[in-house]
């Protein structure tokens, strides 16, 4: 085949170059408003604003489930008032999100908060030196807050030989995940010849804190309830490290221990790393079991007593992995290496893990 000679192409080059679309700019509209921001009540309520643009044809929006409406959510208008409505704020943390205002393909932001519940007045006992920044009391019925937490869901062992199939919150019709009379029932139950239960996951994540939960245990040969956390950045087992501010094993009841693991210390059984105690009534009454964690040690305790201290040597990450955000973990396990090593019993089911509340407190 004869070569084409490069000059050849040059006039075909050219002629692409300039027929070529060039990018079209799409224009910037201005979107001012007044006030800059709008603060509401704890009970809830309404505010107005006033929405001026460049360009006729505003529309409003907000993804924060605790805004009702926004009325209109369009105005044909170059400007225009509008009224957000939101939810009274039963917690005790401040709501802080915005109300998106779109003209054209420009996009700006007005700015919404809602303080919550003084803390003290609702009876929230908050460690000196922390501000309250998360909780959930369970002052509500149904299935767990799906805004505060998600399901961890399956089986096959967990690692551990485990005998549970994690469901999400509930099987064919019956609750697992139940929240009544002010608590959290973390059920076992065995339906369809197999032990169901839940693990939930906080959605959010923290970084050093005083985390803490009242709790109820189960009774039964076979149960395995845990309060503990995880990183939300993980990689690997148990090199990023695991948090267990509460275990206790049915066949071992009321012995309620906690434990961290790490490539340094990982269930060597050392007091480094490990520390139980018995509360005589923790499957019959609720027991307080927190952590303080700080970027140089962290602190277990039950009933406000301190029974282990893990501090940060200075090794890096093989012994101090606890520098990332970290999930709360609340789950019922059945059987397995720990809650199985004696076997199971399972004419104690149901049985189930309960929960008065959850809180996590941080320095501000």
């Amino acid at each position: 085949m004869k070569p084409i000679r490069i000059l050849s192409l040059l006039p075909l080059i050219l002629f692409a170059l300039c027929c070529r679309p060039q990018p079209v700019e799409v224009p910037q509209n201005s979107i001012a408003f007044t006030p800059d921001s709008l603060i509401f009540e704890q009970q809830g309520g309404e505010q107005t604003f006033f929405v001026t643009a460049s360009a006729p044809g505003i529309a409003l929006y907000s993804d924060q489930d605790w805004v009702t409406s926004i009325e209109p959510p369009y105005c044909a208008q170059q400007e225009g008032s509008f009224t957000v409505k939101v939810k009274p704020n039963s917690t005790t943390a401040t709501r802080e999100g915005a109300v998106v205002i779109k003209v054209g393909q420009t996009r700006t932001q007005l700015p919404i908060r809602q303080p919550g519940l003084d803390p003290e007045e609702v009876g929230i006992e908050t460690p000196e030196g922390y501000t309250l920044v998360w909780h959930d009391e369970f002052d509500y019925d149904g299935l767990p807050a799906s805004t505060d937490w998600k399901y961890q869901t399956g089986d096959g062992g967990w690692g551990n030989h485990e005998l549970q199939d994690y469901v999400s919150g509930e099987y064919n019709g019956v609750k697992i995940a139940e929240v009544s009379d002010g608590t959290l029932k973390v059920w076992a139950k065995k339906l369809d010849g197999k032990v169901r239960s839940v693990r939930l996951n906080t959605r959010k994540s923290w970084t050093y804190g005083w985390i803490e939960a009242s709790l109820k245990l189960p009774k039964g040969k076979g149960t395995w309830p845990a309060f503990w956390m995880m990183p939300s950045q993980f990689t690997g087992w148990p090199k990023d490290g695991e948090i267990d501010i509460m275990e206790e094993v049915g066949y071992h009841a009321n012995y309620c221990s906690s434990s961290i693991h790490c490539n340094r210390y990982n269930n060597s059984g050392s007091t480094i790393e490990h520390a139980e105690r018995y509360i005589p009534t923790a499957q019959t009454e609720f027991h307080v079991y927190g952590l303080e964690w700080t970027a140089d040690y962290m602190t277990f305790y039950q009933d406000g007593k301190a029974i282990l201290t893990y501090k940060n040597n200075g090794g890096g990450h093989d012994s101090w992995p606890f520098y990332k955000p970290f999930y709360i973990i609340l789950n019922l396990a059945w059987g397995g290496d720990w809650g199985g090593a004696q076997g199971v019993d399972e004419s104690c089911l149901p049985t189930a893990m309960e929960v008065d509340w959850v809180r996590v407190f941080q320095k501000m």
